[in-house]
């Protein structure tokens, strides 16, 4: 689907000479060409066997609204566990954009293909090439800064390899696939600045076609800090393109604009008298209702931090801003896709407007922050989304389309010192060897979750290869959230379970070679959540359910991006008062095992539970209909660095 690791690394060496002899704009036609090619290459695929699809980590069903009842069960079938319609919820999906693109456009057995279906696009890229992301995290009695992982970084700067080409580079295929979901009568916003707008503004002239642009949007957003050596900027670009200018949804906004009186005597405005001033001899104002929006916005001031929609999330756009697209070109019951959606200010927007949307961030805590604006803002229940086998999907970017899970699983075994054991005794090719130690070691399929039964296989052969193992160490992708809790049950000290560093195969990928990544791949390990049920009762109109966290024990702080200083402070707040690091809980009170259905939650900065900014509640009361027998209840919790865990608890009973 992607180009081939060695067709990459060709593309970008040949850029690199290219800008040492021609201009950016002598390289526009080879980028553009490249994207167009790749982003050929992706359509291809989905009619496939190994298309991108959307897992659903969570359905959230915001209960800022007390009265659950009747929306937890509409989210079920009548045998109440089937999900109802989950094709037509809204949608906040994590992962690459240009993953989550191939997979809407993909569809899959629950939800149709969305090519065609689009009516409006909104997208903020970053652009500032200066920008320092780093993410601060405040704990109680602490500050902690940590700068973003690789994949964040590549979402939140543009400071790439080869700069404004790399830019380029990476925006071109993603342009064709948005084009490719927009409707014939849909529309693109693209919000840019000077840094790269001029740039970009050629590239959407060849992807959407020049005769399909139909204004440069100045969204004037007020004075910046003075400058002696130039004017202020005080103001961004949006371009905006139609997919097909004959069939455009276009509805033309107006506004109503405020302006004062300035003279004491009354004024005739607009056919009517109005009094210039009141009784104290204050200026009125007087509304000039009918005015259409131009190409000039210079109403929508910039998000401030004394604004209630103030997140202090650094790109944060205002919600007018977006409304004003919404109001022009998303009709009513239309769909908006943003997919650089950061704080979420197009889910919220378009929540408040009564459309569909779709949205997604590579960065965790763009998601995090959106889930809980929605939350909020007690928007309709929506999804929760992640890439499915998103490793898979990078290893084929890297290693290319033929690339098997053996390959990957030799890579791994190779980065953590291990030597793969004979084929005899290793058919699928994930199982190695500590060199001069009884040391077993199993490299797990990045297309699967590392499950209990993943650990109770290598427990047993530890136990039976080659006569056996004293020990077995399991270096794993991605975990069921479960698994923390698995490893404290098994209690198993001849069982070592570690994590591989996500940004694996993109540290491969700009080394080049696994030798050189050899002895600085640092495998860290898990995180768990424990949790208890402390009651279950009848009540007049149903069941009142009470779960208590208990302890949160981050196992992995290795893995995290911090200095000393920083990890001293952060083992300070985990010896002291570990449930401090919990961002965000929720609760689903009857899980099937497959959907997880939050009809309880609380993050930090929901003040209306307990005034704490800084802390979750940790007792969730819970109030759901009856149901005759046991429940399994599952609580899930991500903590402030974006690690998610949970417990599920079988056999709860009512206690009279």
């Amino acid at each position: 689907m992607l180009l081939p690791w060695s067709a990459q690394r060709l593309h970008l060496v040949s850029l690199l000479v290219l800008s040492m002899s021609k201009s950016l704009l002598d390289q526009l036609p080879s980028i553009v060409a490249a994207g167009k090619r790749q982003a050929a290459e992706i359509l291809e695929s989905l009619e496939g066997r190994n298309r991108v699809t959307l897992q659903t980590r969570e359905l959230v069903i915001p209960s800022k609204d007390t009265a659950m009842a009747d929306l937890f069960r509409a989210t079920r079938d009548d045998q109440g566990s089937a999900p109802a319609s989950l094709d037509q919820m809204n949608r906040l999906i994590y992962g690459d954009n240009l993953l989550a693109m191939a997979a809407l456009l993909a569809g899959d057995d629950t939800t149709p293909s969305l090519r065609g279906k689009v009516n409006l696009i909104y997208i903020d890229p970053p652009f500032d090439s200066k920008a320092d992301y780093r993410t601060k995290v405040t704990l109680p009695d602490a500050t902690i800064n940590k700068q973003p992982n690789v994949l964040e970084q590549f979402a939140y700067s543009d400071t790439w390899a080869d700069g404004t080409a790399s830019y380029l580079t990476m925006l071109v295929p993603r342009l064709v696939l948005m084009r490719e979901l927009l409707a014939n009568s849909g529309s693109i916003y693209v919000h840019i600045d000077w840094h790269v707008g001029h740039y970009v503004k050629i590239v959407l002239d060849e992807v959407f076609g020049r005769d399909n642009f139909q204004n440069e949007i100045i969204w004037s957003y007020g004075k910046m800090a003075r400058s002696t050596q130039r004017f202020m900027s005080n103001h961004d670009v949006l371009y905006l393109f139609a997919k097909n200018r004959e069939q455009v949804y276009f509805d033309v906004p107006r506004v109503t604009l405020e302006r004062p009186i300035r003279r004491l005597a009354r004024e005739m405005v607009d056919g009517v008298l109005k009094n210039a001033r009141d009784s104290q001899g204050n200026v009125k104002y007087v509304d000039v209702t009918d005015r259409q929006v131009d190409d000039n916005w210079s109403d929508i001031p910039r998000v401030m931090p004394a604004s209630s929609e103030y997140l202090a999330y650094g790109t944060q756009k205002p919600a007018a801003l977006v409304e004003r697209m919404i109001a022009a070109s998303c009709p009513p019951g239309g769909i908006i896709a943003d997919f650089f959606v950061g704080s979420g200010t197009t889910a919220a927007a378009a929540e408040k407007a009564g459309r569909r949307w779709i949205v997604s961030d590579i960065g965790k805590p763009a998601i995090m922050i959106s889930r809980k604006r929605l939350i909020d803002q007690d928007a309709k229940p929506f999804l929760y989304q992640a890439i499915g086998d998103y490793h898979v999907e990078q290893a084929r970017s890297t290693l290319g389309r033929r690339f098997r899970i053996g390959d990957l699983a030799r890579v791994v075994l190779h980065l953590y010192g291990a030597v793969p054991l004979p084929p005899e005794e290793n058919a699928s090719g994930n199982l190695g060897q500590i060199p001069g130690h009884k040391i077993l070691v199993m490299a797990d399929s990045p297309s699967r979750l590392t499950t209990a039964s993943t650990l109770r296989r290598a427990q047993q052969q530890r136990d039976t290869l080659m006569g056996g193992f004293d020990k077995v160490v399991v270096l794993g992708w991605n975990f069921a959230a479960s698994i923390g809790e698995d490893i404290t049950a098994m209690n198993d000290e001849r069982l070592e379970v570690l994590v591989i560093p996500p940004d694996l195969l993109d540290r491969l990928k700009k080394k080049g070679d696994i030798n050189k990544l050899a002895g600085t791949i640092r495998f860290s390990s898990l995180q768990y959540l424990q949790a208890h049920v402390a009651s279950r009762k009848t009540i007049s109109d149903g069941e009142e359910i009470r779960v208590v966290l208990d302890n949160y024990v981050l196992l992995s702080p290795e893995a995290i991006n911090l200095d000393e200083s920083n990890r001293a402070a952060l083992q300070k707040v985990m010896n002291v008062e570990p449930l401090a690091l919990i961002e965000y809980w929720a609760v689903d009170p009857d899980y099937d095992g497959e959907i997880f259905r939050s009809v309880w939650q609380d993050y930090r900065g929901n003040t209306e539970n307990d005034g704490d900014p800084l802390r979750v509640i940790t007792e969730a009361v819970v109030r759901v209909p009856s149901r005759e027998g046991p429940r399994r209840i599952c609580v899930r919790a991500v903590d402030v660095f974006g690690f998610e865990s949970e417990v599920v608890i079988d056999g709860v009973e009512v206690i009279a």
